[in-house]
Order: structure tokens, then sequence, then C-alpha cells
């Protein structure tokens, strides 16, 4: 499902326009990636959890050359899906 369908989707359940329902969509993304930035973590009940991960700095090998390089510490985005949504995969 991609976003254009999800959106789609919303606007019949809600009787929106296609174009509301895409905007709300946007509007969330950017409220979490919002949240995220601040280093917030966003918690959807029945959905699961976008929180931010600190990985640390470590030694990888460049697969093309074999020489050892250094990647450094980032944050990056994660998420866990909540216990609702993995029993509704099963």
């Amino acid at each position: 499902m991609t976003k254009q369908d999800l959106a789609e989707t919303i606007a019949k359940k809600l009787e929106l326009s296609k174009a509301k329902a895409e905007e709300f969509i946007n509007m969330m993304i950017d409220e979490i990636t919002m949240g995220l930035r601040k280093g917030d973590e966003i918690v959807l009940a029945g959905l699961g959890k976008f929180l931010v991960v600190k990985k640390k700095e470590r030694q990888a090998r460049n697969p093309k050359t074999g020489e050892m390089v250094t990647v450094p510490a980032k944050k990056a985005p994660k998420f866990r899906p909540g216990k609702q949504l993995k029993d509704a995969v099963k």
C-alpha cells in the first residue's frame, strides 16, 4: 500500500476529498518527524512507538577494498510495533 492508496482509503471512509486525506497524512508524518528531531518518543496506541536510537561509532570493512573504516556515531529513527499490531499480523 502506498501513501496514495492510504489517502484514497481514508478519503472514502471519512467522506473527504483525496487531497484533504493526503494533507492529513503529510501533516501526521511531519509531526512525527518533528517530534523525533526533538528527541521525543511518539506512541500511537494500537500501532506502536517511534523513537530515536543512538548508534555508537564502530569499525567496519569496506566490502569493495577490504579496508577497515570508521563509521561515525549517529542517531537513527526506529519503530517498535505494539502488541495489538503484532497480534493483528499473526
